[in-house]
């Protein structure tokens, strides 16, 4: 349609031009005394019109001629700023590809090219581009354990990028610290990685790939609770699976629980943790055994385990085998002191499910305590031969022998203890 449109134009200004030409009868007369000159009107405007041309090609054409200095400069710039970006390509690539020292003298070389650029004309982008090839270059030294010359390069790369730079090459500088961050990690130097991740700005701190260092940090240096704090907010940020994520805070609140050294601290590190942590099974079990271990006040003990205990008894139980019985085992170690309460709750729990031998087996080692000595005999010897545990099985054949001791009883005594030295085998 276009075309159409144009041919139609074309015609029409040919059918005007050649009705004014056609019949123009006009002259045109110029004097120069004592000369005079007649020219048609027709032959005048074609004179006029290449006079124009002639004169537009020559200006054009001086122009051009006088731009080629320039164009010719333009262009040696352009062909350095192809080899300068083709110099940081290929550090790149042979970075990737495991080439370090071949890496490292590209980069360089586009550090250099930049520089010569520069000197002549700015370079679009040019401080990215030259802290790039810094980072590119030092990350190939890392790899070369070449420390003097990384240093050099990680300094120039953030000295390249100064504080009120534009977010795009903020964010570039961020990249180099967390790369320095990940470096001092891969030498095993922990307090070093920690305070170059102090440089980074609130946000860039908060990422998944900062919090994930840092996480790291924290656990060479030991930093148990920093740890934990930096794991939370992975799992918030959903940086590991829920199933992980649980997994390493539940690692990390055990460690704490470990670093206790009296009840105090331990009460203090228990406090610190979430309600949801502190009803881990895992965790609350542990913590009781710990401060059990610590020689901590044994009501204490049992009042961490009561969530435990609460959820085992539970009919919906979702506490395992292995759980349930070391919960067993650190209850029967704190019984000492037990009050009626505790008592009820054993007995309650054993009436609800009388074929648990673990169960009867407890509620035994609580009548011992309360000097209910008829009653433990008689749970202990209804439970020993029923329990799969073995220690649990040596211990109540034990319990039986020192109670047949007590009544002097000395048969039944023997018996017991060749009970207990062959379940302990």
């Amino acid at each position: 349609m276009r075309a159409a449109l144009w041919l139609l134009a074309l015609f029409g200004i040919a059918v005007a031009v050649a009705l004014f030409a056609g019949n123009n009868q006009g002259t045109v007369t110029f004097f120069w005394p004592p000369y005079r000159v007649d020219l048609s009107l027709n032959a005048v405007l074609l004179l006029l019109f290449g006079s124009f041309t002639l004169l537009y090609a020559a200006l054009r054409g001086t122009a051009a001629l006088l731009r080629l200095p320039h164009r010719a400069r333009r262009w040696r710039l352009q062909q350095k700023e192809r080899a300068m970006h083709a110099s940081l390509l290929d550090a790149m690539s042979q970075l990737l590809a495991g080439r370090f020292l071949r890496a490292r003298k590209a980069a360089e070389s586009s550090i250099t090219q930049e520089h010569s650029l520069s000197e002549t004309a700015p370079v679009p982008h040019g401080r990215q581009l030259r802290t790039l090839a810094h980072i590119v270059a030092a990350e190939s030294s890392h790899a070369l354990q070449d420390r003097t010359t990384r240093e050099t390069h990680l300094q120039q790369a953030l000295d390249s990028i100064p504080a009120n730079a534009s977010t795009s090459e903020q964010e570039l500088r961020e990249g180099a610290q967390l790369r320095a961050a990940r470096w001092s990690l891969d030498e095993r130097d922990a307090n070093a990685a920690l305070d170059r991740m102090t440089t980074l700005s609130a946000g860039a701190s908060r990422r998944t790939l900062a919090l994930r260092a840092r996480l790291k940090a924290s656990r060479m240096a030991r930093l148990t609770a920093d740890a934990l704090d930096t794991a939370r907010l992975l799992g918030k940020h959903r940086a590991f699976s829920p199933a992980a994520a649980e997994s390493i805070v539940r690692s990390l609140a055990t460690e704490l629980i470990n670093d206790a050294h009296d009840p105090a601290q331990l009460q203090r590190a228990w406090m610190a943790l979430d309600a949801s942590e502190r009803e881990m099974p895992e965790l609350a079990v542990h913590a009781a055994q710990r401060l059990a271990q610590l020689d901590g006040d044994q009501a204490q003990v049992r009042h961490w385990l009561l969530p435990v205990w609460e959820l085992m008894v539970d009919p919906q139980s979702s506490l395992s085998d292995h759980q349930a019985l070391k919960l067993i085992r650190v209850l029967e170690s704190n019984l000492g002191g037990i009050d009626a309460t505790w008592l009820a709750r054993i007995e309650s729990a054993h009436q609800s499910n009388p074929r648990d031998a673990r169960l009867q087996y407890l509620s035994a080692v609580a009548c011992l305590h309360r000097e209910l000595w008829g009653k433990a005999q008689q749970l202990f010897t209804e439970a020993a031969p029923r329990l799969a545990d073995k220690v649990l099985r040596a211990s109540a054949w034990r319990y039986l022998a020192e109670l047949a001791e007590h009544r002097n009883d000395e048969q039944a005594a023997a018996d017991a203890w060749k009970q207990a030295a062959i379940a302990a085998l």
